[in-house]
C-alpha cells in the first residue's frame, strides 16, 4: 500500500503546505494532492508544490469538471506533466449541484454521460493522434449551435505531451459512478471511505466497471486511493474531535437536504439517525452541535486517530482492503512520520 498526502483546500499557509509535501517526499510518500471547491483552485498550489519537490507525484483531488472545458483541463494536465517531469495525476470530479449551478452557472446535467464524454475528450487531446472532434450530449466540438459563427475547426494540441496516458482518477460515490470510474479511469478517489464495508458497498460496482471496460482490467491494475484523515495524539477523544468538523461539513452541509451524496454515504453505513441529526443541526447553523452529533464509531471507520499504537491497530482493516494508495489528510509532520514507519 502506497501513501499519499492530501493538503486539502489551499489556504494562507502556502509555505506550510510545501514543507509538508517536502517531508512526505523525504519519507517516501508516493503522491501529494490538492483540492478545490469555490475558493483557491487546485492547479496553482499544485504547481507551487511541484516546483519545490522533485520525485513525489502531484495530483488534483479534485479538479472540478464544470470549472473548465475538457480542452482546458487537457492543456493544464499536459503542461504540468511537462513542467514536473511526468509527475502529474489528473483527479477529476463533477462536484455537486449547488456548486455546479450556483457557482459555475452550468446545468448539473447527467453525471454519467458528462463524465464519460469529458474523460474521452481529454484522452483524445492527450493522444494527439488527430484534430479534436466530439459531438455528444454535453460537449459539441467544434461548436455547431445556432449562434455559431461557422468558423470553428478541429484543432490539435500544439505542445507534445510528455505522456499521452497521464493517469486519470475520478471522484465517485454512488454505485453507477463507481462502476463508470472502474471502466474508464486508472484510479478512484473515494471520500468517507470505510475499508470494512468495501465489498458490501463497492465490490459489485467495481466488477461491473472492469467487465464493461473489456480490456482485462481488474483491481490489481486499478488504484483505489481514498483520502483518510490522520490525527496523531494521546487523547483519542480530542483526536476524534479534530475529524468531526470535516464529517459534519460533508454529511451536514456539502449539499442540500435531499441531495447530499455524503449524507447518503452515512446512511448506507448505517448511521441514518446520526446523519439526520447532523444535517438538521448543520443546516440550522449550529455547526458545533452538528460536530458533536458525529458518532465516534463513524470517525473510527473512516479515519486513523489516536496514539501510534492505536493507529497501527486500526491500519489492519486498511491493509486487508483493496486500497492501494492511502492518501493521508494530515497537517502534522509527526503523523506523516508515524504513517511512514507503519506502512512503508
Amino acid at each position: 500500500m502506497r501513501l499519499g498526502l492530501n493538503l486539502g483546500y489551499w489556504g494562507s499557509g502556502a509555505q506550510d503546505g510545501v514543507a509538508l509535501a517536502q517531508e512526505a517526499e523525504r519519507l517516501g510518500f508516493d503522491s501529494v494532492w490538492v483540492a478545490e471547491a469555490y475558493g483557491s483552485d487546485a492547479l496553482t498550489p499544485l504547481t507551487w508544490v511541484a516546483a519545490q519537490t522533485s520525485t513525489i507525484k502531484v495530483g488534483t483531488a479534485i479538479m472540478q469538471m464544470p470549472a473548465r472545458t475538457p480542452a482546458m483541463t487537457a492543456m493544464s494536465a499536459a503542461t504540468l506533466d511537462l513542467l514536473s517531469g511526468g509527475r502529474m495525476l489528473l483527479g477529476l470530479g463533477l462536484s455537486g449541484p449547488q456548486v455546479v449551478e450556483g457557482w459555475h452557472g452550468e446545468a448539473y446535467g447527467k453525471p454519467l454521460v458528462k463524465s464519460r464524454e469529458y474523460v474521452d475528450i481529454v484522452r483524445t487531446i492527450l493522444r494527439r493522434e488527430k484534430p479534436l472532434e466530439h459531438h455528444g450530449r454535453h460537449y459539441d466540438i467544434p461548436y455547431r449551435g445556432s449562434d455559431a459563427t461557422g468558423l470553428g475547426k478541429p484543432l490539435k494540441l500544439i505542445i507534445h505531451p510528455l505522456r499521452a496516458d497521464i493517469p486519470i482518477y475520478l471522484a465517485a460515490i454512488g454505485p453507477k459512478n463507481v462502476a463508470l470510474t472502474a471502466e474508464i479511469a486508472e484510479g478512484w478517489l473515494p471520500t468517507l471511505y470505510s475499508p470494512s464495508r468495501h465489498e458490501e458497498l463497492y465490490g459489485e460496482s467495481l466488477k461491473k466497471g472492469f467487465a464493461a471496460a473489456g480490456d482485462g482490467r481488474s483491481e490489481e491494475s486499478f488504484d483505489i486511493a481514498p483520502s483518510v484523515p490522520v490525527v496523531l495524539g494521546d487523547d483519542i477523544d480530542n483526536c476524534r474531535m479534530m475529524v468531526k468538523p470535516f464529517i459534519a461539513l460533508y454529511v451536514g452541509g456539502m449539499g442540500a437536504k435531499g441531495k447530499n451524496f455524503y449524507y447518503d454515504i452515512a446512511c448506507r453505513y448505517g448511521y441514518e439517525d446520526a446523519a439526520d441529526q447532523i444535517q438538521k443541526l448543520y443546516l440550522a447553523g449550529d455547526k458545533v452541535a452538528a460536530m458533536a452529533a458525529v458518532p465516534d464509531e463513524f470517525v473510527d471507520e473512516v479515519a486513523l486517530v489516536g496514539p501510534k499504537e492505536r493507529i497501527a491497530e486500526l491500519l489492519g482493516k486498511w491493509n486487508e482492503s483493496p486500497v492501494t494508495t492511502l492518501i493521508c489528510a494530515a497537517q502534522q509532520p509527526e503523523a506523516l512520520r508515524a504513517m511512514a514507519e507503519l506502512v512503508l
